[in-house]
């Protein structure tokens, strides 16, 4: 009898069974896995196959009590390249976010000083300008009269021989006092009056009295020392385009030009 000896029959090396070894497959196979690293050890999540397995709107749960406690010894090769391919995330535990809030401050423009000083400056601008513009106009008006009006100090040639007009002379210069009726201050009727009483002749108070109390005469018939008179105002003619008075207020006793229209000449 030949005695044979049959030869044991040993079952194929295999890799070792880990809770990891669906992973690894699963990550050969293209699906998605996410690895979170936690104090203490690894946690692992799979979502690829369940998430392409589950109907529209239903919940897909992973049950990850199984995966029990890793040891990252026991993990194969293709465990560790998953895990090392794996996006981790960390974030510290005392981080904080932080979010700034504007602030909007509303003052009242009663309260608001740059805003009232804006508001002063343009009011001084308006007045400057106006009074600028005032100043202008006044000089033009000035300009204008002295343009229509000449003022002399001297008596002209035509009134030679007039001893009212001699007398008048005297005055120039004599500042214009409204109711004035004396060398300290005249106004017009009171200058007449006065030159009219040094050759004794009484002339009433008031210009438009004057006018009416004594004889008018042509203009081309007037001689130097007659009254030349327009409405509100009276003064002396003395001779040519010229008369002797006292204008008005700011101004003095002078001989200028007839700078009425129309005047009417008063003799007495």
């Amino acid at each position: 009898m030949t005695a044979r000896t049959a030869a044991g029959r040993h079952r194929a090396a295999r890799r070792p069974v880990t809770p990891l070894t669906d992973l690894v497959q699963n990550s050969q196979l293209g699906r998605r896995t996410a690895v979170a690293a936690a104090a203490g050890g690894i946690l692992v999540s799979t979502f690829g196959a369940a998430a392409a397995q589950a109907a529209p709107g239903e919940t897909v749960k992973t049950d990850l009590s199984k995966l029990g406690n890793l040891d990252l010894g026991a993990l194969t090769n293709e465990a560790h390249q998953v895990v090392d391919a794996a996006p981790v995330v960390t974030v510290a535990r005392d981080a904080k976010i932080a979010a700034e809030a504007g602030v909007v401050s509303v003052t009242p423009a009663s309260e608001n000083e740059e805003y009232q000083a804006q508001l002063a400056a343009e009011a001084a601008a308006e007045e400057e300008a106006a009074a600028a513009a005032a100043a202008e106009a006044a000089a033009a008006e000035t300009t204008a009269t002295a343009t229509t009006t000449t003022a002399t100090t001297a008596a002209p040639a035509s009134a030679n021989g007039s001893e009212i007009i001699s007398i008048a002379s005297r005055y120039v210069g004599t500042p214009y006092v409204s109711g004035g009726s004396s060398p300290s201050g005249f106004d017009c009727s009171g200058f007449t009056s006065y030159v009219y009483a040094q050759v004794g002749i009484s002339l009433p108070r008031s210009s438009s009295a004057q006018a009416a109390g004594g004889t008018i005469v042509s203009a081309s018939a007037a001689v130097a020392g007659d009254l030349v008179y327009a409405p509100g105002h009276i003064g002396i003619y003395a001779g040519g385009n010229t008369m002797i008075d006292a204008p008005k207020p700011g101004d003095t006793v002078q001989f200028r030009t007839i700078w009425m229209s129309n005047p009417t000449f008063i003799r007495y």
